[in-house]
């Protein structure tokens, strides 16, 4: 891709949504948190698209950074908040470039926008919880963290008939022991983390996404990206097309690790 090329896609992807995205980031300074939740989503699980039951790797540590060095393939995870509207946008330019993505959602998230964890799922891509509110849940007491883990669960289980398929702390790329053991008590085996920080939710430009994602990126790599943020619409169709001029492909989580 030419320079002239890479700031027309810059241009167009940008011009998608215009600024008024709703914040998504995990920096302490990002989401703001509900502090009530809205009663549960009526979707029936039996009418909507399942997602996969969360299943172990064996011989994995607790906490997934990355996957194999060794196979072509990159996991792009989307933090699940925000405007609705950024994220449709992302999910249809990951499929136009056959790409398919990971989604850690957020409850209250989920609470009021139901119909984006069928959109996810019916688009071929992972769906995981992100915690119910997005507070810093490493540092909840034991019952709070729990609560944070569980409500979220039983908001993806009421939409899609299933937990999802990953588990990712709020507020922290890795989860206190504590949380892990929670986490895995609430059936998800593994925490997923990342080795690929884009810092989009620090709204750096999206040439500045492009650069920290295809610096960092390679054979294996899972990286952390947010719904939310026009610099992220912009910057997907770059890396998306770089990804594949180096013959990594865009996949799920649960595809990296299998």
């Amino acid at each position: 891709m030419t320079s002239t090329d890479r700031r027309t896609a810059l241009r167009t992807g940008a011009g998608l949504l215009a600024a008024g995205a709703l914040t998504a980031g995990c920096a302490t300074s990002g989401a703001v948190a509900h502090s009530s939740a809205p009663a549960h989503p009526s979707t029936d699980p039996a009418t909507a698209s399942a997602a996969p039951t969360p299943r172990g790797y064996p011989g994995q540590p607790a906490q997934l950074t990355h996957g194999p060095r060794t196979h072509p393939r990159v996991a792009l995870t989307f933090h699940g908040q925000g405007d609705p509207a950024v994220a449709h946008s992302l999910l249809t330019a990951a499929e136009k470039h056959d790409a398919r993505v990971t989604v850690l959602a957020v409850g209250t998230w989920l609470d009021e926008h139901p119909d984006v964890a069928r959109r996810i799922l019916d688009g071929g891509h992972d769906l995981g919880n992100h915690t119910q509110r997005h507070l810093a849940v490493n540092t909840m007491s034991e019952a709070d963290a729990r609560t944070e883990i569980t409500a979220c669960a039983d908001r993806l289980r009421r939409l899609t008939g299933s937990i999802g398929t990953w588990f990712r702390p709020s507020r922290a790329p890795l989860a206190s022991p504590l949380v892990v053991r929670l986490a895995r008590s609430a059936g998800y085996p593994h925490v997923l983390s990342y080795d690929v920080d884009s810092l989009d939710y620090t709204r750096p430009g999206a040439d500045a996404v492009v650069r920290t994602v295809l610096g960092e990126v390679r054979a294996g790599s899972v990286v952390s990206l947010h719904f939310g943020y026009p610099d992220t619409v912009a910057a997907l169709p770059v890396v998306l097309e770089e990804l594949t001029h180096r013959g990594l492909a865009a996949v799920t989580t649960t595809e990296l690790f299998s």
